[in-house]
């Protein structure tokens, strides 16, 4: 019966780090999937972090199902982080979360929601995009429909373009955008460019989903979140999918959220209703650990802080190997402006590299980016980056 399965490629993200294993170079260097990296090379349990897992253990909580949405106390710590406990739409009873395995879980569910709720098969996605956006909403039923973002000539936004593609949608179509920190381009819409591409949605009648899985990267947790909220008017409706995988090093624990933000509180509980049947459809309930790992460090004022220098520490480092980087590639030699890379934010910079480059990079050098050319800047030490800034330098150069 199987016989007639043929064999699916490897994934272009995850896929990367199992040549990277296979590989026996000593000193190959692996910049591919998302996962920061500390000084040493090292993706670390932040402190924070394993003080709350100390706590959980201790008190030895019970084991039974959560509710499909998850626990109403995570619910209500997702929302204040990425809102404000403050916000219009909190106070007002406009929002319901919902507690899903990692931001793809969330992504997922959404796509779920939308084609068994709404007359909408398309999605607006950026190009470029995270890899996985296309084929999680493919999955779900949707038509992934690309608009201009990533300006090559410039190394930046190409919001003419967008808005001038978005134009294209029709009322009642999905649009994704990133919330902070684009994947893979690092570039983000400024202020006054969130509020514009919130007023287009609000005039055409689309229906903004926000990836936020980076919040606290770019600028800080507050500045952050100025995108999603500006589409949180009064009485506008959104979908927000978060993730705790990279501000709380969760990885592995599948920790994220989908928030749907209804245009009054009696719509959100049709909402909720039907949120939690296309839930129950496919994973039924999520796992309580990651979860109440965030909830234990954002409910309690002396943990919370710690986290959030913790974090501030993470994005700094990242900042600094992103200026670091630019300074060691002109010591390098390697022909070419990159000074783009400092203005880039988040894990990621479009770097470039061409798909041969990066093939080059990969067979001469074990050095394994995506093969867009983006590069995980959080895996750059200042170990590796003499290294990895020669060996551009090589391909670069022919």
């Amino acid at each position: 019966m199987f016989e007639a399965i043929q064999p699916a490629p490897a994934d272009p993200i995850l896929g990367l780090t199992d040549a990277f294993k296979a590989d026996p170079n000593p000193e190959k260097i692996n910049l591919g999937v998302g996962v920061y990296q500390d000084a040493n090379g090292k993706t670390p349990t932040l402190p924070s972090v394993a003080e709350a897992g100390r706590r959980l253990a201790a008190e030895a909580g019970s084991k039974s199902y959560l509710p499909i949405t998850g626990s109403a106390d995570y619910s209500a710590a997702v929302q204040g982080l990425m809102f404000g406990g403050d916000h219009e739409a909190v106070a007002s009873g406009r929002a319901v979360t919902a507690h899903t395995p990692g931001g793809t879980g969330a992504l997922r569910v959404t796509a779920d929601f939308i084609r068994a709720n709404l007359p909408t098969k398309r999605v607006w996605v950026t190009t470029p995009t995270w890899a996985n956006h296309v084929p999680v909403f493919a999955a779900g039923g949707l038509e992934a429909k690309p608009f201009p973002y990533f300006d090559k000539a410039t190394n930046g936004l190409a919001f003419d373009a967008a808005v001038e593609g978005l134009g294209e949608a029709e009322p009642g179509d999905a649009v994704l955008l990133h919330g902070c920190c684009h994947n893979p381009s690092g570039i983000d819409p400024t202020a006054e460019q969130w509020e514009q591409l919130a007023d287009l949605a609000q005039q055409r009648g689309l229906l903004p989903v926000l990836d936020f899985a980076y919040q606290g990267f770019a600028e800080g947790l507050t500045e952050d979140a100025a995108g999603l909220r500006a589409f949180c008017r009064p009485g506008a409706e959104l979908i927000v999918c978060n993730s705790f995988s990279k501000n709380f090093g969760l990885y592995c624990e599948r920790v994220g959220g989908v928030t749907i933000v209804a245009s009054d509180a009696d719509r959100r509980r049709v909402v909720e209703s039907q949120l939690k049947r296309s839930i129950r459809s496919n994973y039924s309930n999520p796992p309580a650990h990651g979860a109440q790992l965030v909830t234990t460090v954002l409910g309690d004022s002396a943990l919370r802080q710690q986290w959030e220098g913790e974090l501030a520490s993470m994005r700094e480092r990242i900042n600094g190997m992103r200026s670091l980087l630019v300074a060691k590639l002109a010591e390098h030699g390697v022909p070419g402006d990159y000074s783009f890379i400092e203005r880039q934010r988040g894990m990621f910079s479009f770097s470039g590299l061409t798909p041969d480059q990066v093939e080059a990079l990969r067979e001469r050098h074990s050095i394994y980016i995506v093969g867009s050319g983006r590069i995980n800047v959080a895996g750059v030490t200042p170990t590796n980056i003499d290294q990895l800034c020669a060996a551009i330098g090589e391909v670069v150069g022919g």
